[in-house]
């Protein structure tokens, strides 16, 4: 526990340490940013963007493969060629104004509900990865109870405000039920918002059934309850699997993050302006498409960020380049007026070592400058996202702590007594003792909890230990006091019997991971 304000620690360095170390769990409420934003481009060159995204949208077209999308959009006056649909700029403008500036996204506590939009932003944890760094900073594949390890340090981790969902892949459950098992575990051990599968479009219809079981369905047709993630197929392609998880989620109220995948050099073009220009007319298009599933669903501007080492065709994180592109796009979504997701804490390291530190640092410091709402990949992601690091994810989770406090800007309010405090103290005194200091000492400056700011005696004595290791502590010290959110019994139950349904139904994989 922290101390209150006005209260003095005792028991000396160890006591101190230890009741810095403390777990607090309580998560913090919608980042609302303070700063200015970075905005490289000016009013004309937002224009130049628009205008070049417009015309990519009428002259070259998009690809939609899928036949219920080609009929959707024939319905709504576009020009379709085949798969390739040419909209005109003015049905793609009528059509995005409809979608909300803001999204407020309910948890089941209602404690831990968040808004997203404007100056409102949230950090969610990374997902994806098929490996894992675990307890012993061990590379492996994962299994179920590993999930439902870092949905439960999502937790407890203060500035992560969703448990996300397959944070990692649990390779020991057959590939076709996966998706029901991750649902569950995203609801079951975490009541902060959570994401949905959206694997396939069946997959995407599941996690809908799950959630009206949880809210209820009435709740969920005016209630954003679960996040669904659409990637296209950059350049300028959106397939039938990804479509159908859309109108899954846009038919059910629910947003989606239409999230083109962004390799730049490789399915964009070798240069920034460019590549957001690609990038900004394959959004749109999504976007666009979301309105004509159900005018006025939430949806958010996504993207997946990237550059390609030209030497050796492999992705790159916390390259200038991207930092660049984010501040690009948020103007971009700010002059449409939709909320819009970015990643965060990306690195290519294969080890939590300096160069993921430098990596993810460079990242979140763009990401919180250029103003993204939706913060996705926000603890855990290393080596191009192929495995989630245990002992990364609880320093991510308190890296967005830091950046939380940082974008919340200057406090002003205990400005008057502070000044105060200079009169009292006086030249040559010290403010240690002084009844300010003792009632915001707590808040006054950020105390990183996994950050070593002793003395190099100090450091050897207590065992020399680096951040991997002190953040393995810290990650057992969570888990060890991990209470469950207990989920209401009848919602519990009836969960489970949807999941044990649905997996007599869908045919299981003849042998586990054996793609993988």
């Amino acid at each position: 526990m922290t101390a209150e304000p006005g209260t003095v620690r005792r028991g000396g360095r160890g006591a101190r340490r230890e009741l810095r170390q403390a777990p607090e769990s309580k998560m913090l409420p919608t980042l609302r940013r303070g700063l200015p934003l970075v905005e490289p481009m000016n009013a004309e060159q937002v224009e130049k963007i628009d205008t070049a995204s417009m015309d990519i949208l009428e002259e070259v077209g998009v690809v939609f493969r899928d036949p219920i999308a080609l009929a959707d959009w024939t319905k709504a006056g576009a020009d379709v060629r085949g798969e390739r649909v040419h909209l005109d700029r003015g049905l793609v403008r009528e059509l995005i104004s409809t979608i909300p500036e803001n999204i407020t996204l309910h948890a089941r506590n209602p404690d831990n509900t968040v808004e997203l939009g404007g100056p409102k932003s949230i950090f969610v944890p990374m997902t994806g990865a098929p490996y894992l760094r675990d307890l012993e900073d061990k590379r492996r594949g994962p299994t179920l109870d590993d999930l439902a390890m870092f949905h439960k340090l999502a937790q407890m981790s203060p500035a992560l405000h969703s448990s996300a969902h397959h944070i990692v892949e649990p390779m020991d459950h057959t590939i076709s039920h996966r998706h029901l098992r991750i649902t569950y575990s995203s609801m079951k051990y975490s009541d902060k918002t959570f994401m949905g599968m959206t694997t396939s479009p069946k997959n995407a219809e599941d996690v809908m059934e799950m959630c009206a079981l949880l809210f209820g369905d009435d709740y969920m047709e005016k209630h954003a309850v679960v996040t669904g993630n659409c990637n296209g197929n950059s350049p300028l392609v959106w397939d039938e699997t990804m479509l159908g998880a859309m109108r899954a989620f846009c038919r059910k109220n629910q947003p989606v993050l239409c999230s083109p995948f962004v390799l730049g050099g490789a399915n964009t073009p070798a240069s920034t302006a460019p590549a957001v220009a690609q990038l900004n007319a394959e959004a749109l298009s999504a976007l666009a498409y979301t309105q004509v599933v159900r005018k006025g669903c939430p949806a958010i501007y996504g993207h997946y960020l990237s550059t390609v080492s030209m030497q050796s065709g492999a992705p790159m994180a916390g390259t200038p380049e991207i930092s660049l592109m984010n501040f690009m796009i948020g103007q971009m979504a700010r002059h449409y007026r939709v909320p819009w997701r970015t990643s965060n804490t990306l690195g290519g390291a294969k080890t939590f070592d300096a160069q993921a530190g430098y990596e993810s640092a460079c990242t979140m410091m763009a990401v919180l400058m250029s103003g993204a709402n939706y913060i996705w990949h926000s603890a855990g992601w290393n080596e191009a996202g192929m495995h989630c690091s245990v002992a990364k994810f609880v320093v991510d989770a308190e890296q967005c702590a830091m950046g939380y406090r940082m974008a919340e800007g200057v406090r002003w309010d205990d400005f008057d007594e502070a000044l105060a405090a200079i009169r009292d103290v006086g030249p040559g005194g010290h403010y240690l003792g002084h009844p300010h200091t003792q009632a915001n000492f707590e808040r006054a400056f950020f105390m990183p909890k996994l950050f070593d700011n002793n003395s190099v005696e100090q450091w050897i004595a207590e065992g020399s230990k680096d951040i991997t290791v002190r953040a393995l502590e810290q990650a057992h010290r969570l888990l060890a006091d991990y209470q469950e959110p207990k989920l209401d019994p009848s919602a519990d139950e009836a969960l489970l019997d949807y999941i044990a349904r649905r997996e007599r139904e869908i045919p299981a994989a003849d042998a586990l991971n054996q793609d993988h």
